[in-house]
């Protein structure tokens, strides 16, 4: 195994931090040890993976919404100016 270099920072309460502990020593590991086998064996639940596939779905949504906007915003403001120009030539 690579030696670890990264530090990742996870903040707990003092009562999470006391059982992690807890739970570290009483598999005869470090709590960094604990954590890096945890977070690595985590496997979101079926509803966890659809509610991520839905968030990133709203995410692609609403990027695509800004870009309509600013899309039509730049219209507009085009617009504006040819309408500003052709009024400025006629008086």
């Amino acid at each position: 195994m690579a030696a670890a270099t990264e530090r990742i920072v996870v903040q707990v309460t003092p009562v999470q931090k006391q059982a992690i502990a807890h739970t570290a020593k009483r598999l005869g590991m470090n709590v960094s040890e604990l954590m890096r086998q945890a977070a690595q064996g985590f496997i979101p639940s079926e509803d966890e993976q659809d509610l991520n596939a839905l968030i990133e779905r709203v995410n692609a949504s609403s990027k695509e919404a800004n870009d309509a906007l600013d899309d039509a915003l730049s219209f507009v403001s085009e617009s504006n100016r040819r309408i500003a120009t052709l009024t400025e030539g006629s008086r």
